[in-house]
């Protein structure tokens, strides 16, 4: 047994007039919290009965505890050995499609068949594939996907039977591994039929430094183990690979390289997704199954539930591997597991409690209040304060980049945040108004007369009779 901190201080850096920032006394974690972890690692890894397992945390961008229990080839396992991450390579592969729909090469509302030619479901949509809800089949045709070599399927129309649309699009969730080896197909189409991995390699793991994911295994790698359910023995599980069905769960990672992927679903990395794509991600986009609203899936990552935290990322599983992959974005923490066995384990609990452990022992450190860079913008600075919907009052705030903010001054009710735009208007982000558009309306000398929120009026005042409140005001006004 071995456990590796990996424990980096942020650089040193300035926000405005003189402000230094100051060292990061809470990078390191306390030893109980350490020990927490790696007791529920160990727990993880003796219940579930695994060759090998490795976990990490990741906060505040960066791995702040790793752990390790068995041994891959007689040796405990580090940080550069590679698994196979399974499913965990839909998130790789959903981030390669909303790049090409932020350059507009498409966009997620388009048919597949207008970008790709000869598919199964040409009228499902780009967002219903990344969301499962395009109806397909859940499994590709023939045998065993997983343990057969790809060339049994070595065409598009190998993957599919004679029904592979098994539901209607859009309508509900059913998880379909051919839906992601046609988003794989039409990366390589638009990216000029260059191979979706070489894509993947050239636009997101080289900025992110990720050298050791990669299509096939590179040495030091994990064996997979199926082990026997009534005996402690093993069997070498086949580590195929799958051809065509490869952007489905065919990539090998290693530890170190997923608390970089971590990072970046966190965070996000403007060399690879903008914020707002990200932030797409893990918005639910078709209904969960089953009567429990605790689980979704976004475009491209799971959702749950857990003790009230919402936690995206996916799960992976391959024979002989299982991998699973957490963040909490409210709390800047991320959980990761990597096992070398087939199942047994169950990695999504132990991931999700990895960020609990951390979470509880020791809750997040706000970042420091500071100032707006400038400079100020005067004209958005006198649009904040509170505002009337009717007599229900609300407050309008500024945020960086001319972003704005509403929110009622009770906290009860509807509030979105605002994208600026370039006319002049501003876009709802999320909450009931995700989408709405934004107006200041002006009177005739060039003063704000109210805002328009997708027909609603703001104004100053609650029914002012002077305010253009929509039906007019009683001329009599309030009374007692």
């Amino acid at each position: 047994m071995t456990i590796a901190q990996s424990r980096q201080s942020p650089e040193p850096g300035t926000n405005g007039p003189g402000a230094v920032a100051a060292p990061d006394e809470f990078a390191e974690l306390l030893p109980q919290t350490r020990r927490a972890l790696l007791r529920r690692l160990a727990v993880g890894q003796s219940e579930g009965r695994a060759p090998s397992m490795m976990g990490a945390v990741v906060r505040d961008g960066r791995a702040v505890w790793t752990g390790a229990r068995g041994a891959v080839d007689g040796e405990a396992p580090h940080g550069a050995v590679q698994y196979r991450i399974g499913s965990l390579t839909k998130t790789f592969v959903a981030v390669l499609v909303l790049r090409l729909r932020d350059e507009g090469l498409l966009r997620l509302e388009d048919p597949l068949g207008r970008h790709l030619d000869g598919t199964p479901v040409p009228n499902a949509t780009i967002a219903q594939l990344l969301a499962h809800g395009s109806g397909l089949t859940a499994e590709a045709r023939g045998p065993w996907w997983e343990r057969t070599d790809g060339g049994l399927r070595p065409t598009p129309a190998d993957l599919f039977g004679e029904r592979p649309q098994r539901l209607p699009a859009g309508r509900r969730h059913h998880y379909s591994n051919p839906g992601y080896a046609l988003l794989g197909m039409l990366v390589e189409r638009l990216r000029g039929d260059t191979p979706w991995y070489e894509v993947l390699r050239s636009e997101v793991l080289e900025p992110l430094g990720m050298s050791r994911t990669t299509l096939r295994p590179q040495p030091p790698s994990a064996g997979g183990w199926a082990v026997h359910p009534w005996a402690d023995a093993l069997l070498p599980e086949p580590a195929e690979d799958t051809g065509l069905m490869g952007p489905a769960g065919q990539l090998w990672s290693t530890l170190a390289d997923l608390c970089r992927w971590a990072a970046f679903l966190l965070r996000g990395d403007g060399r690879v997704l903008c914020a707002a794509s990200l932030a797409a991600m893990r918005m639910p986009a078709v209904p969960p199954e089953g009567s429990a609203w605790d689980a979704a899936y976004g475009l491209g990552v799971q959702l749950v539930r857990r003790d009230g935290r919402l936690l995206a990322g996916h799960l992976g599983s391959m024979p002989g591997y299982l991998a699973a992959l957490w963040t909490d974005v409210d709390e800047d923490v991320a959980g990761v597991v990597l096992t070398n066995c087939t199942s047994g384990p169950v990695v999504s609990a132990i991931a999700a409690d990895l960020t609990a452990i951390v979470t509880e022992h020791e809750p997040r450190i706000p970042e420091p209040w500071r100032p707006l860079p400038g400079p100020l913008d005067r004209e958005l600075l006198a649009l904040t304060g509170p505002w009337y919907w009717g007599a229900n009052p609300h407050v309008l705030r500024l945020r960086d980049e001319r972003e704005l903010e509403l929110a009622p001054l009770s906290g009860v009710g509807r509030s979105s945040r605002f994208r600026p735009e370039a006319d002049g208007t501003w876009t709802g982000l999320d909450g009931y108004y995700a989408g709405e558009t934004l107006r200041v309306v002006r009177d005739e000398d060039g003063s704000v007369s109210h805002l328009d929120l997708g027909t609603f009026v703001f104004t100053r005042g609650p029914y002012e009779p002077s305010e253009p409140v929509p039906g007019g005001v009683d001329p009599e006004g309030w009374r007692v």
